[in-house]
């Protein structure tokens, strides 16, 4: 195909040059109609590219296929089957696969560190969970991907699963051993589906870690809006092999999605793989690049420590994108949370990841030396300022047994069913009816349909006294957790 080619763009460019109007929404007719201050935030030309996508980008029937050539320049630049643009995120996309591959009934193989996105998949779907245990490492409290191992106990154990669910990059950067939990998959001719929402740049540079389709996955989706260039809510799902239908997958999206999609967000993933098929090998070159001196310059800062090793040992991950920078602060006697407010609100730099000792940046193709210099200045300053913070308070850690709780209820029925909102010191042994999540990396804790236990009331109410982050209960504080009426 003709990679050279980025189909809703010139679609767009196009519009403008022959000056189309419509009597259709959206109803500030490309910003004719909104005032001067918001164009002075917002800039005319946000307003000027958002069009409705039939009857405006293309024409009544779509019959011009603007965003089908795009998806198929998509799938043909990373080699996969076929692609998928959402613009409802890949909080979406891993929704519709979901649903596609079980057809809304019966079990699905999942890893227990899904991310919340997915872990609500289960309460829409009425889908039930068999976990599949992380490798929890105690000391560093986060989970490492599972294993191809730990994927093949849970087929023997679970053979009428419908499918498997991988998370891989990790927010932390750490990735499966996706060829071998494929493998695993296929031997009992199921499915694998992967959340890959951090790894959109994978395919684009031999150094990064192998991403799922050339792993052998069957579906996976990928953010563009985290490690690429698109705008938020940009995602695209890949599928290849026979093993889940394309049909029943853009049925399941279609299903889910907004009908009125975003233009500018799908012209955005058009113009980034356009972009990358160009010189995204080279942008990565220099980014791989970028991110060693940057690691080698934070281990320098007193007190901060990189973690590397510790993500690519036998019993973690299997591999490792070092785009993703994770710092340990507890050195400088702080906490994760101290130190990313402080960068906030000190020095204006914002930190992705961040929990009781650690904090995480990103790096991608737009970064630069000017960037990083600055997050370094930024670092250093951190560290000369440490000793004035106050001291965090203690965040009371569970070990890796108290974090598998046991799932007693399917989550839709626990979500949905009667419910009681009673203090947490009450709510040990009661089954949840709320995500519990601590955001970012936003892994749920606690999930509607599990049993809650005291350790893990505790990590999370001296977690929020140390500065952590719950959004999606509906009391933040968790002085009370809504419960499954008894």
């Amino acid at each position: 195909m003709d990679q050279s080619r980025a189909p809703i763009l010139e679609a767009l460019a196009e519009h403008r040059r022959l000056g189309r109007y419509g009597f259709t929404p959206p109803g500030h007719r490309q910003g004719r109609g909104v005032d001067r201050e918001t164009l002075d935030v917002l800039g005319a030309d946000a307003f000027r590219n958002d069009l409705v996508a039939a009857s405006g980008l293309d024409d009544r029937s779509s019959s011009g296929g603007i965003l089908q050539e795009a998806e198929d320049l998509m799938a043909d630049a990373v080699g996969a089957g076929k692609a998928f643009f959402s613009t409802c995120g890949s909080s979406l996309s891993v929704k519709a696969a979901m649903l596609a591959v079980t057809r809304g009934r019966g079990e699905i193989l999942i890893g227990r560190d899904s991310h919340k996105s997915v872990t609500a998949g289960l309460v829409l779907s009425g889908l039930q969970p068999r976990w599949i245990t992380p490798r929890w490492d105690p000391d560093l409290h986060l989970a490492h991907p599972p294993s191809p191992e730990e994927v093949e106990r849970m087929w023997e154990r679970y053979p009428d699963a419908s499918a498997a669910l991988i998370v891989s990059p990790t927010p932390y950067g750490s990735c499966a051993d996706l060829t071998g939990i494929a493998e695993v998959c296929h031997r009992h001719d199921k499915p694998l589906i992967v959340d890959e929402a951090w790894g959109a740049h994978l395919p684009f540079h031999d150094d990064l870690p192998t991403w799922a389709m050339d792993a052998g996955a069957d579906v996976c989706v990928v953010s563009v809006h985290k490690m690429g260039l698109g705008f938020e809510q940009g995602s695209v799902y890949h599928l290849q092999g026979s093993l889940v239908d394309p049909i029943r997958l853009k049925q399941c999206a279609d299903v889910l999605a907004t009908t009125s999609s975003s233009v500018p967000i799908y012209a955005g993933m058009d113009a980034w793989r356009r972009q990358m098929v160009r010189n995204g090998k080279a942008s990565l070159q220099r980014t791989l690049g970028l991110a060693r001196h940057v690691r080698t310059a934070v281990e320098e800062v007193i007190g901060i420590h990189v973690l590397e090793d510790e993500f690519l040992h036998e019993e973690a991950s299997h591999d490792l994108d070092p785009l993703h920078i994770v710092m340990d602060v507890r050195q400088l006697g702080i906490s994760g949370y101290q130190a990313a407010d402080w960068l906030r609100t000190e020095r204006r730099i914002d930190v992705g990841l961040n929990d009781h000792r650690r904090i995480e940046a990103t790096l991608s193709i737009a970064d630069d030396e000017v960037t990083t210099s600055r997050l370094l200045a930024a670092l250093g300053d951190l560290h000369d300022a440490a000793a004035e913070l106050p001291r965090p308070p203690d965040v009371v850690l569970p070990s890796p047994g108290d974090l598998e709780l046991q799932t007693v209820m399917l989550p839709r029925d626990a979500f949905f069913g009667p419910v009681e909102v009673v203090p947490s010191a009450e709510a040990v042994d009661r089954v949840c009816a709320e995500q519990l999540t601590p955001y970012p990396p936003g892994i749920p804790a606690v999930l509607p349909g599990e049993r809650i236990n005291a350790a893990v009331i505790d990590y999370l109410r001296s977690g929020v006294a140390a500065g952590m982050v719950l959004p999606d209960p509906a009391d933040p504080s968790v002085e009370t957790i809504r419960v499954v009426r008894e």
